[in-house]
């Protein structure tokens, strides 16, 4: 009954706890409306949602998440530092780094690492010929990027989801 009711508990959670966050909920009326946006929400969107891969390795994706968010740290300082300093000399580069994973639930959450890395954007997941298409705000060295995209991202999100 609960798993119907809830099909994605982290997910309602989350929704709860950012709309009591961002309403700065005080009121019994607003925390009651989150949880029902927090229950509501995953229902009505559940047929949209893919089925997501079972996590094999769920230590390895905590110590992934700590990369991450250093990447994510000294990312930020790299691309301020770029930007701040001559423009000339940045080496703006789309780039296309082949996939070696074929779910389409973790290629699109590789291509939302990526994203998320500031500095690089992931345009397209091309799931015919299995390749994720970045722009690169800096990039003179097109093959390093490929290499540290599919080493510090990719391989790790196919052992975290045994693909």
């Amino acid at each position: 009954m609960i798993a119907r009711l809830l099909p994605y508990p982290l997910l309602a959670l989350t929704i709860f706890l950012v709309w009591a966050t961002i309403t700065n909920a005080e009121s019994a009326g607003l925390l009651l409306l989150g949880a029902l946006l927090a229950v509501m929400l995953p229902l009505i969107t559940r047929p949209f949602w893919p089925e997501a891969p079972r996590l094999a390795r769920p230590g390895l994706a905590l110590r992934f998440l700590g990369v991450f968010s250093a990447d994510i740290v000294l990312a930020n300082l790299r691309v301020a530092r770029q930007v701040i300093g001559p423009l000339h000399r940045l080496s703006p580069a789309l780039v296309e780094v082949p996939l070696d994973l074929r779910d389409p639930f973790v290629a699109t959450l590789l291509a939302s690492v990526v994203s998320l890395t500031p500095g690089t954007v992931a345009i397209d997941v091309d799931q015919q010929r299995w390749t994720l298409l970045v722009h690169a705000l800096d990039s003179p060295d097109r093959a390093a990027l490929i290499a540290e995209i599919k080493t510090r991202y990719e391989a790790p999100l196919k052992e975290i989801f045994g693909c």
